[in-house]
């Protein structure tokens, strides 16, 4: 298991850091990096930091391996999230387990294609009201442990 995480995620990490990044933008391409992987909507985060990371000129590598890794929490959060969507638009709650879900098909295909819509857009709006606050927190919070991490040397902005 050491190995793996050695692999997988120390040597990669350690190989951005001796690409000329500054701590401050690792920080934020990991902070939006997971912010971005915890869309609720499955499927959709790889496409989203891949604009993000060129838009906001971050390193897309470290974005992605933030995206990533951060798919167990994705899967953990949708449900939050979905709650979260059914209260700020006051709608009610959906079933989220496969049976009652299957249920609801049978019963009504039509009518569950527009609940698992409405749940999505709600859950992706709730989304939208919590990530940017913690993005930008986590960013702060990131800065001083990258400096930490990185030579000296590599605290100025490359050329």
């Amino acid at each position: 298991m050491k190995d793996f995480f050695q692999r997988r995620l120390w040597h990669p990490l350690r190989d951005l850091l001796r690409q000329g990044l500054t701590p401050e933008k690792l920080a934020a391409s990991f902070a939006i990096g997971l912010g971005l992987a915890v869309f609720p909507v499955i499927g959709a985060t790889t496409v989203l930091c891949i604009v993000a990371a060129w838009l906001g000129r971050l390193n897309q590598p470290a974005v992605q391996l933030v995206n990533y890794f951060a798919y167990p929490i994705q899967i953990l959060l949708l449900i939050p999230f979905v709650r979260l969507g059914e209260r700020l638009f006051h709608s009610p709650r959906m079933p989220l387990n496969a049976s009652q879900i299957l249920e609801h098909i049978k019963a009504d295909a039509v009518g569950s294609v527009r609940m698992l819509w409405t749940s999505t857009w709600h859950a992706a709006v709730a989304w939208l009201m919590v990530v940017p606050l913690a993005t930008v927190l986590l960013t702060l919070i990131l800065i001083p442990i990258m400096r930490k991490l990185m030579p000296k040397s590599m605290h100025q902005e490359p050329a």
